[in-house]
């Protein structure tokens, strides 16, 4: 039996005009726009017009869309009374998970037409950051931050978690960060969300579906995965024999290789260069760690298996994000915080049918590989017949 397509590896869907990878070349286009040049000229609010609306805005469409996201921040109070009653030590994805779907509780889900949809995915993309500070306050006892009209997403989003507001510098890393994680293709994740949004669910449960696909450690949990391997190494000194030992015992190396990539991840070199510079400023190691991490794992890759490997957008954006004193638990709800915007615009391609007509349902086929008895089927026997 074939396996080369199982996981749907390789396998054309669906068209799509939001982005494009080549693995090959190593870059990430997001309609049309190299992200090297996005990350060096845009902001989140505009590369999520981008996604959204399919084209750059002017300064009007821009200065709109952004009142918009800040009139759009706020959420219910009930929602925020809800998560008291929450453990303290739930995971947060799973916090996420519920409350992005319990939107559709407050708010209405009409969207038949693509311009009402736009508004849906406005107010999902002003909400998560929300959602998100309020549960890191609540669950740590302190008072809720209210979201400050005057700051950008991505700053807004540092201030209601920690009470105070980012330096120019920090809120451009992390507008940075956010740039580079708002959309990747058919990734588990995005397909999830255009998979439910293809049974016409709404928009909330499609969302909700891939917080869902995002929460595990080989997809968005990955970058949690890496930071723990990094505070379990500990010290520079400590790579190596940590590598190889892992290594010869055929555990994965968490940050490092990906389905697509077949060079370096694009993003990961900008987050390289992004942690180093914040490990200059805060006299911290992990920068120093990771890069030792990425010799290491690439030079016992070629040693041991004869083949490359490259780090991928995981290995150092788990560095940042500690840098910035998140906590770990929230690497993943802050990767769902930009790549809502990539999912909005999946399920908007998939409900409006933008690039190409398609079944209206995914319905993938399966090879069958269970209990044959013959070409009848199994005999049933009755229960005080069987062994």
């Amino acid at each position: 039996m074939e396996t080369k397509n199982i996981g749907l590896r390789g396998i054309e869907i669906a068209d799509t005009k939001i982005s494009n990878i080549d693995g090959e070349k190593g870059k990430l286009i997001y309609r049309g726009y190299d992200i090297f040049d996005l990350t060096k000229n845009s902001t989140f609010e505009e590369t999520a017009y981008l996604l959204i609306y399919d084209e750059l805005p002017n300064k009007h469409q821009l200065n709109e869309f952004n009142a918009k996201l800040v009139d759009a921040r706020n959420i219910p109070k009930q929602m925020q009374k809800n998560m008291a009653n929450w453990r303290k030590d739930a995971d947060p994805m799973d916090m996420l998970q519920a409350f992005v779907a319990a939107l559709a509780g407050y708010f209405d889900e009409e969207f038949s037409t693509k311009e009402a949809s736009h508004d849906r995915a406005i107010n999902i993309i002003a909400k998560i950051p929300t959602i998100i500070a309020s549960w890191q306050r609540i669950r740590n006892g302190l008072e809720i931050v209210e979201p400050d009209p005057s700051l950008s997403h991505a700053a807004d989003f540092l201030y209601m978690m920690s009470g105070k507001k980012p330096t120019p510098e920090v809120e451009k890393i992390f507008d940075v960060c956010l740039i580079l994680h708002a959309d990747h293709t058919f990734n588990a994740s995005t397909f999830t969300a255009r998979q439910v949004a293809s049974t016409r669910a709404h928009m909330y449960s499609a969302t909700s579906a891939a917080i869902g696909a995002l929460s595990g450690e080989l997809h968005g949990g990955a970058n949690t995965e890496v930071m723990k391997m990094l505070v379990d190494i500990g010290e520079v000194e400590k790579v190596e024999a940590w590598i190889k030992e892992k290594m010869s015992k055929g555990d994965r190396i968490m940050g490092m290789g990906h389905a697509v990539y077949k060079t370096y991840d694009p993003r990961a070199q900008i987050l390289k260069e992004l942690s180093r510079k914040l490990a200059e400023e805060t006299k911290e190691i992990w920068y120093a760690i990771t890069e030792k991490v990425e010799t290491v794992t690439i030079s016992e890759m070629k040693l041991q298996k004869g083949r490359d490997i490259y780090p991928n957008v995981d290995l150092y954006s788990a560095s940042i994000y500690y840098m910035l004193k998140i906590p770990v638990d929230l690497n993943t709800p802050i990767f769902a915080i930009s790549r809502v915007v990539g999912w909005a615009a999946h399920i908007i391609e998939e409900k409006f049918a933008e690039a190409a007509p398609k079944p209206a349902l995914y319905r993938p086929k399966a090879a069958y590989v269970g209990k044959y008895c013959g070409p009848e089927g199994c005999e049933y026997k009755s229960l005080d017949l069987r062994k």
